[in-house]
């Protein structure tokens, strides 16, 4: 074996520990070293001599000899011919069938104008790391710590090799070798200049192994290695010296994960998926049943951990939700089309269908979810491929066939109005057609990462457009000026909520009192202790399925501003404000406007405030945003009626008039009498019981 070739810095030989009991997750293991035996340095394979039958003879120890199949490896291994049983072990690769990886389609591969570029470019070195930055050049030498963001993100997802599988894609539709050698030659000199030994390194290589081989992106390139092995191990490039490099490097990937998993989370999930997946796609190595057992083991417990009993994933943030839901399945599927079906329980695939309910709840027509959290807007052709890819799990469910074939087969769900109680996510709806009226609010328990001090904000969908969005996210974590980008859209004040002073709110943990989702005036209440002496409480109406009546009520003895936020969807100059009317008017193009009016018994300022949305990372769009603000000096409550009435014609907005009619705050009653047009209505509200 060329030392140029395999550039060893590390090899894990899992034959010390073959008998060890693997506990995977737990923090026994998750110690300092990256080595089995503790010690965490980078050690030559073989017996330290130059021998290179000894380095094959290390990596061919890795394996379970007598797997069928591998019959000619195993008799030249035996004899001490181990180059030869490497060449017998690619061969048996290139040949091998009935393992499965059921997201490539060899037959049926389509390569994108997206995965040619992709490919292009990174036979220059330039590199698309995230899809929230251009390309950028890293170097003749490939300089792997190059950072010209200082978001972490950018540096992280460096290492997840984004444009390796394109490479592959386009080298299988063309053969032209010179994909093959450039992915081999990056391939190499990632490991060369990443060694797991920097962990206890200098500083700068310390920092340096905390973004290459963090637990996510090294569980990224478990399952992307995958899909490179079988698009490009048919090349000549592709020799039996660079199969051991490959096989040693991928099973140290796998060591490094089953003995230090993520603790909790979406990261958690990700890395359980793809140990199933190594576990399963490579069944000749002696750890094969660990990893994909770990796996299985650490997926099985999380779902019923991470799964609230509404269908609802503990991120409460609808991307990572789908996210959820599409990690459990493709272990599922996995398994399955590698015939283990019997490792995921029947409450197993029971948590995945009520998940897949409680996302189909919240989206709105266009099969769209609300952006809340860090969620980004996605697309509909990827949401319509998500539903296709479950009704295989659940042929039988009528509504997955509804959206798995466009409305063609099936049916929709047998109800409207729907409340997940537990995570705190109601949608009132009028119909789940293009021109129905639908409000998805989020005021649920404490979530982690992804979730934002957002309690009690909500988006509005009518006749083909959302005409209320959240804020999103923008971007995550990195130096002092990306963090502060990050904050901007965190704060509480930029969502469809109430603050007081602007201020974030101290605590997320909203508690539904009422949900009446029935007749013609539907209700819903909720309160969530924004600040130790101050809750919010918010009542909404759903008139007529046809609009709604928001009552904000501020309680508690603070005192200063409070401000009642509200945030339209892009194109400021669409908006008007009408600050004599304290009255929001749209004009966008096409057949879906709103007006929305705020009245109180205190004095109301309106201001317009700086006010940007974020639906794609790294990208913001400026819209309008409003705040009406009360100033609040003792311990009176302050209370406000906003009504929000959607119209296909900006030629029927109504006049609105509102009032309270309860005589002033109460514990247990709200009541207020709305005039629209010509149409007078009183809503009342008993919550009796509920206690400050």
């Amino acid at each position: 074996m060329k030392k140029s070739y395999l550039l060893i810095l590390f090899l894990i030989i899992a034959c010390s520990r073959q008998n060890e009991t693997v506990i995977p997750g737990d923090n026994e293991h998750n110690t300092p070293s990256e080595t089995p035996d503790g010690s965490g340095e980078d050690d030559t394979p073989g017996d330290g001599t130059d021998d290179e039958n000894a380095e094959y003879k290390d990596v061919l120890s890795l394996l379970n000899l007598e797997y069928p199949g591998l019959g000619n490896v195993k008799a030249a291994f035996e004899q001490g011919d181990y180059q030869t049983a490497a060449g017998n072990l690619l061969s048996y690769y290139r040949n091998r069938t009935g393992i499965k990886q059921p997201e490539l389609d060899l037959e049926n591969m389509k390569v994108t104008a997206g995965d040619r570029k992709k490919a292009d470019d990174a036979l220059g070195h330039i590199f698309q790391a995230h899809d929230g930055y251009p390309p950028y050049f890293y170097g003749d030498d490939i300089d792997w710590t190059y950072w010209p963001v200082k978001d972490n993100e950018l540096r992280y997802q460096l290492h997840r090799h984004y444009w390796f599988v394109p490479m592959g894609k386009v080298y299988y539709q063309t053969k032209d070798e010179k994909y093959a050698r450039e992915w081999i030659s990056q391939y190499l000199d990632w490991i060369k200049k990443n060694p797991m030994s920097q962990k206890n390194g200098t500083a700068a290589e310390r920092e340096n192994y905390r973004f290459a081989w963090r637990q996510l992106e090294t569980s990224h390139r478990i399952q992307d290695q995958i899909l490179q092995f079988l698009l490009f191990n048919s090349s000549p490039n592709f020799t039996p010296d660079f199969l051991m490099t490959f096989l040693w490097n991928y099973s140290r990937h796998c060591e490094r994960i089953i003995y230090d998993y993520s603790e909790k989370g979406n990261h958690l999930l990700f890395e359980a998926q793809r140990m199933v997946y190594a576990g399963v796609f490579f069944p000749e190595f002696k750890r094969a049943e660990a990893w994909s057992d770990s796996g299985v083991e650490i997926l099985n417990r999380e779902i019923k951990k991470q799964v609230y009993d509404d269908g609802g994933q503990f991120e409460l943030d609808p991307g990572y939700h789908l996210g959820a839901i599409n990690t459990f399945c493709r272990a599922l599927r996995m398994t399955s089309v590698n015939n283990a079906n019997d490792v995921f329980p029947s409450e197993y695939l029971s948590a995945i269908r009520s998940m897949i309910e409680f996302y189909t709840n919240i989206c709105f027509p266009d099969m769209m979810h609300p952006c809340f959290g860090d969620t980004k807007s996605g697309s509909a052709s990827v949401i319509k491929r998500n539903y296709r890819e479950w009704l295989d799990i659940f042929p039988d469910c009528q509504w997955i066939k509804y959206y798995a074939t466009e409305g063609r087969e099936g049916g929709l769900l047998p109800y409207e109005s729907h409340a997940s109680k537990t995570s705190g996510f109601m949608t009132f709806r009028s119909g789940w057609r293009q021109n129905d009226v639908v409000m998805v609010l989020k005021a649920g328990p404490p979530a982690f990462f992804h979730c934002q001090p957002d309690n009690g904000t909500f988006e509005l969908w009518f006749n083909g457009k959302r005409l209320f969005t959240d804020s999103g996210c923008y971007i995550y974590a990195g130096d002092a000026t990306v963090n502060a980008k990050r904050e901007w859209f965190r704060q509480t004040q930029v969502h469809n909520t109430l603050t007081m002073d602007g201020k974030n709110i101290e605590t997320t943990d909203s508690k539904l009192l009422l949900w009446k989702p029935e007749g013609d005036i539907q209700v819903m209440t909720t309160e969530n202790r924004h600040y130790s002496n101050l809750k919010h409480r918010r009542t909404v109406f759903f008139v007529d399925k046809k609009y709604f009546v928001l009552v904000d009520e501020a309680i508690g003895n603070a005192k200063g501003t409070i401000n009642l936020n509200y945030h339209m969807c892009e194109t400021p100059s669409d908006v008007r404000l009408v600050k004599g009317e304290n009255a929001i008017y749209t004009n966008y193009k096409g057949n879906s406007n709103v007006k929305l009016q705020c009245f109180s018994d205190h004095a109301i300022t309106m201001n317009e405030k700086e006010g940007w949305q974020s639906v794609k990372y790294n990208e913001k769009t400026r819209r309008t945003s409003v705040s009406y603000d009360v100033k609040k000096t003792d311990a009176t409550p302050v209370r406000y009626i906003t009504v929000i009435y959607p119209v296909t014609s900006v030629n029927e907005y109504p006049e609105i008039d509102a009032r309270f009619t309860d005589g002033g705050y109460s514990k247990g009653k709200i009541g207020v009498e709305i005039s629209v047009g010509s149409v007078k209505k009183s809503l009342e509200c008993d919550i009796t019981g509920v206690t400050d």
